[in-house]
């Protein structure tokens, strides 16, 4: 095939208004160590501000967005893959300033894939996504530094969202109790169907209050949307607790007294899947792939082609969107 699609934006200051399905030369593709057919791509909160010509996020434009792709290696200059390998590529500069998912080829540097583990379909990989690895990266934190299902409950804020859904699906398939917050009361079904045992209306725990601390009811969080929710949150931590706080849907700055850190003793981690080394993202996604899989998985996601990603993508900044979207190649 020497043509191929993918969906960009073109103009950042009319963002997913000049965004449009192209058809673009194999040729016009950047030269780097891999080409990749891609199967399945996804959509996150990230690439929809992409997408709207965020520039904070891509500065180049007319621009492809998608931070999650999965497929078929096409061709190699590189020993570590070889024609017909299954990859998965989440984070780098992937649909940030290097042209992402969103295209039924990429082309990118050999360190970025990871051979698709196998036990993972690229359905599942793409259910996952940064999303997941994310998550996992979240999990994997709280549990290095004693966070165990005997302690207590964990809270997990954005609980409707991509990380937060898939959080409470992991969490849930390792036998944690934990507890959803969302500002969708229509979603109290869904969290719970994931897994969560209790749900909180984001309006009522994100209630303030000058108090240093609330009563210890957690032992650990999950927190995908700082401000006021991350500073709630580290007030009801139990001793030596700890919180994984990894987005800012909400807001970018927290306000908290040191009292959370040197009256109970918790911790607080600053998540980041972008730039992980691949020992740890192999490490976490071979997890995902057997006991760490959330169940019914599939379940929870829906698909959809290039040309109905903008009408997704709108839904998704404008908070009406529920787990996670995968887009079909």
């Amino acid at each position: 095939m020497s043509k191929y699609k993918s969906f960009k934006t073109i103009d950042p200051d009319l963002g997913l208004q000049s965004a449009e399905v192209t058809i673009q030369d194999i040729s016009d593709l950047i030269q780097n160590d891999i080409i990749i057919k891609v199967l399945y791509s996804s959509i996150n909160y990230k690439d929809a501000l992409s997408a709207n010509g965020n520039k904070g996020i891509s500065k180049k434009y007319p621009h492809t967005p998608g931070i999650d792709a999965t497929g078929i290696v096409v061709k190699s200059n590189s020993v570590k893959f070889i024609i017909n390998d299954q990859v998965l590529v989440t984070g780098f500069d992937l649909g940030m300033n290097t042209p992402g998912g969103l295209s039924e080829y990429i082309s990118v540097p050999s360190d970025w894939p990871i051979l698709l583990p196998k036990n993972l379909s690229p359905l599942e990989a793409m259910a996952l996504g940064t999303a997941g690895l994310t998550a996992a990266m979240c999990i994997h934190k709280l549990i290095q530094n004693g966070i165990t299902k005997e302690l207590g409950k964990i809270l997990v804020s954005g609980a409707s969202g991509g990380v937060g859904s898939i959080a409470i699906g992991i969490l849930s398939k390792l036998q944690f109790e934990c507890v959803g917050i969302s500002s969708k009361k229509e979603a109290e079904s869904y969290i719970k169907k994931l897994g969560a045992k209790e749900f909180i209306l984001a309006n009522v725990f994100n209630e303030p209050t000058t108090k240093p601390l609330l009563a210890p009811n957690y032992i650990a969080g999950i927190d995908c949307l700082g401000g006021i929710t991350l500073s709630n949150m580290l007030k009801q931590i139990k001793y030596n607790g700890a919180v994984s706080a990894c987005g800012m849907a909400l807001n970018s700055e927290f306000s908290s007294s040191v009292f959370p850190f040197i009256l109970r003793g918790i911790s607080l981690f600053g998540i980041d899947s972008v730039a992980a080394n691949l020992e740890i993202r192999e490490y976490l996604w071979n997890l995902l792939s057997d006991e760490w899989k959330p169940n019914n998985l599939i379940e929870n996601i829906k698909i959809i082609e290039l040309e109905e990603i903008k009408s997704e993508m709108l839904k998704m900044l404008a908070n009406k969107q529920q787990g996670r979207i995968i887009v079909k190649l």
